[in-house]
C-alpha cells in the first residue's frame, strides 16, 4: 500500500499499517513477497533515517477492505469480530505469531527504528466494548515483543470512546481534526492519562471520498491553525494523511451511514502531499507553522515528480468469456458469476427481483449474453426480462469493498438471497469465482479475437489496447470519456475502479513505475455497463477529482 507517510513533531518519522488480509489471503497461507515485504519496507525506512510508529492491528480501519481483517474469518457465519470470541482469537493469535517475530528485531530497544506499536485501532468506536479482548491482545503483544516496547491505543477524543478503547498497560492517545477544540480533545486524553505526552495520533488533514459524493477538501488555513494550537501546547502530532495514496485493485473499503457507502479508488485525501506525492498549498502552510517551533531542513523543497500526458489511446472490444477465469471457490475480492436457466417460456416481461440486502454489492444481469440492467445494494432490486425456457441467465456480482468501520463488519458478499421470477424462486445456480487478475497477469485477454462488430456495447465486456511511452515512463492520469463503470489494468497491474458518472473521481492515477519503455504497454478494461461508441482512454498530466470537472471541454473531444 502507498498510504504510509506522516510527520512527527521533532523527528523524521513514518506510520506503517500492516493489513492482515494483505498478507494472509487464505488461512495459514502467508505472502510477504514483493510489495508485501514488511521487513524490506521497514529496513528501507531505517536506511532513510525514518523512525516508525507501527500499526499492525489486527484491525486497522484505514478505509481498507474490512479494516484489514481477512474475509475468510466470515466463513464462520456467527463469528464476533474484534471480541474474545474463541474462533476470532485463535485466528488473531496465529497471525500475530507469524507477524510479530518479524517485527521484534526492528524495535528501537533492539537497535531498530520502531519506536512504538499500536494495539488494535479506535476500539472505543466498536460496539463490543470487550476489555477481555484488549487484555488478550496486550498479553500476546507483550509475550512476542517483550516488556520494553511502548504499546499504545488510539481513540476518538470522547471520554466514552476512551473508556471502551483503552486498557491499563496501553498508553492512550486520541485522534481529531482541525475543526475540534484542541483543549477539550486533549482534556479527554488527560481524563484517561493524567501524565505523559499529549498525542494526537491521527490529525486529519483532509478526508476520504465516497462514490457518488463530493470530493472532500479541508482548508489549508484551518489545518495550519489547528497544528499551531497543538504545537503551542507542546503536544505530539501525527498527520493522517500527510501523503495521500491509492486504493489499487479491490482494496478500498466502505462505510455504513444509513446505507452502504463505498470508498473511491483514489485516497488523495486532500493531503499535504497529493496522491502522486506532489507538494500542495497545504504542505507549505504546515511548513510555515513548523518553522515557528523548530528549524526547517536546509535546502529547497523537492519538486513534483514529472507527469506526462500520453494522450488518446484506442481500445477494441474482444471476444473474452468471463467463465474462462473461473477458479475453485475461495475468491475474496472482485467478481463472481452466478448462472442458471429460465425454467419456462417468459413471453411477456416478468419481474426478476432480489430480496432486500441480497445483492452485495452490484449485480449485472444478462440473458443469453444480452445485458438487461443492474441490481444494486440499497438501490434497484427489480428488472423486467423475457425469454425462452432454457435461456441462460447470468448475474455478474461485483464486490465494491467490505465495510471497514463501525458495527456492520460481517459484510458478506455475493448473491445472498435467491432471485425470483414473478415471485417464483430460481434454482440450480452454478457459481463461478472469477480470478480475472491472475488471467490478465498471464496475458489474457489480449490474445482473444476482436469483436467483428461494434454492436452490443452494453453490459460486461473486455476491451484491450496498447500504447508506447516516448522514451520515458512518467506518472500519468487516465480519464474515461463516455465510459460507465469498470476496472482498469495496465501491464497486468490492477489500478482500481473507475465510475465517472457517479464521481467524484474522474481519473485514475497511473504510477510511472508500472509502465514500460521501448515496448508496448498493455491496457485491459473490464467495462460493466456500457462502453462509448468509440472506446478511447485519455492520459493526462493532472488528476480530475470533482464531479463538476466531468463536464470539462475534454468530454467534448
Amino acid at each position: 500500500p502507498r498510504r504510509m507517510l506522516c510527520l512527527c513533531r521533532r523527528c523524521p518519522l513514518c506510520m506503517v499499517y500492516v493489513p492482515w488480509n494483505y498478507h494472509e489471503p487464505q488461512p495459514g497461507v502467508y505472502d510477504f513477497t514483493g510489495d508485501r515485504d514488511v521487513e524490506a519496507f521497514l529496513d528501507l525506512a531505517a536506511e532513510l533515517g525514518l523512525l516508525v510508529i507501527l500499526r499492525p492491528g489486527p484491525y486497522i480501519c484505514a478505509e481498507w477492505d474490512m479494516g484489514g481483517l481477512p474475509a475468510w474469518l466470515l466463513w464462520k457465519a456467527d463469528i464476533i469480530l474484534r471480541s474474545s470470541d474463541p474462533a476470532y482469537l485463535a485466528a488473531v493469535d496465529a497471525w500475530l505469531h507469524v507477524l510479530l517475530p518479524k517485527i521484534k528485531p526492528r524495535l528501537y530497544q533492539h537497535g531498530g527504528n520502531i519506536i512504538s506499536v499500536q494495539v488494535e485501532n479506535e476500539y472505543g468506536s466498536y460496539y463490543a466494548c470487550d476489555p477481555s479482548y484488549l487484555q488478550h491482545l496486550l498479553g500476546t503483544f507483550r509475550a512476542l515483543l517483550g516488556p520494553e516496547v511502548l504499546l499504545f491505543t488510539t481513540d476518538g477524543a470522547q471520554v466514552e470512546e476512551l473508556r471502551c478503547g483503552t486498557l491499563q498497560g496501553l498508553y492512550a492517545t486520541v485522534d481529531f481534526g482541525p475543526d475540534s477544540n484542541v483543549t477539550e480533545a486533549f482534556g479527554a486524553q488527560r481524563h484517561i492519562e493524567p501524565r505523559g505526552p499529549l498525542v494526537n495520533s491521527e490529525y486529519y488533514t483532509g478526508w476520504l471520498d465516497y462514490w457518488g459524493g463530493p470530493h472532500a477538501s479541508t482548508s489549508a488555513t484551518l489545518v495550519a491553525r489547528g497544528l499551531a494550537d497543538m504545537l503551542q501546547l507542546g503536544a505530539n502530532v501525527n498527520m493522517y494523511m500527510f501523503h495521500g495514496g491509492t486504493n489499487f485493485a479491490y482494496w478500498s473499503g466502505a462505510d455504513f451511514k444509513g446505507q452502504y457507502k463505498p470508498v473511491t479508488t483514489s485516497y488523495d485525501y486532500d493531503a499535504p502531499l497529493s496522491e502522486a506525492g506532489d507538494p500542495t498549498e497545504k504542505l507549505f502552510a504546515i511548513r510555515t507553522v513548523i518553522s515557528k517551533f523548530q528549524p526547517l531542513p536546509v535546502g529547497p523543497m523537492p519538486p513534483p515528480a514529472p507527469k506526462y500526458a500520453y494522450g488518446w489511446v484506442t481500445l477494441h472490444k474482444v471476444n473474452a468469456c468471463l467463465e474462462a477465469c473461473a477458479v475453485l471457490p475461495g475468491l475474496a475480492h472482485g467478481f463472481m458469476l452466478y448462472r442458471t436457466q429460465l425454467p419456462r417460456d417468459i413471453l411477456a416481461p416478468a419481474m426478476l427481483s432480489a430480496p432486500p440486502h441480497s445483492i452485495c454489492d452490484r449485480g449485472y444481469v444478462m440473458l443469453q449474453k444480452e445485458y438487461q440492467g443492474t441490481l444494486e445494494r440499497d438501490g434497484q432490486t427489480e428488472l423486467h426480462v423475457k425469454g425462452k425456457a432454457g435461456d441462460t441467465l447470468d448475474v455478474l456480482l461485483e464486490n465494491m469493498g467490505r465495510i471497514s468501520f463501525g458495527a456492520n463488519f460481517n459484510d458478506f458478499k455475493g448473491l445472498l438471497g435467491n432471485l425470483s421470477l414473478d415471485s417464483r424462486p430460481l434454482s440450480k445456480w452454478l457459481i463461478y469465482p472469477l480470478a480475472i487478475d491472475a488471467a490478465i497477469q498471464q496475458g489474457w485477454p489480449h490474445a482473444a479475437l476482436p469483436k467483428s462488430s461494434c454492436r452490443g456495447r452494453a453490459g460486461p465486456a473486455f476491451y484491450t489496447g496498447t500504447f508506447e511511452t516516448p522514451g520515458i515512463a512518467w506518472d500519468t492520469f487516465v480519464k474515461f470519456p463516455g465510459w460507465s463503470k469498470g476496472q482498469l489494468w495496465i501491464n497486468g497491474f490492477n489500478l482500481g475502479r473507475y465510475w465517472p458518472h457517479e464521481g467524484p473521481q474522474q481519473t485514475l492515477f497511473v504510477p510511472g513505475s508500472i509502465l514500460r519503455v521501448g515496448c508496448p504497454n498493455n491496457i485491459t478494461v473490464l467495462e460493466l455497463e456500457g462502453a462509448p461508441l468509440n472506446p478511447f482512454l485519455l492520459f493526462l498530466d493532472q488528476p480530475l477529482f470533482n464531479r463538476t470537472l466531468s463536464h470539462s471541454p475534454l468530454d467534448k473531444k
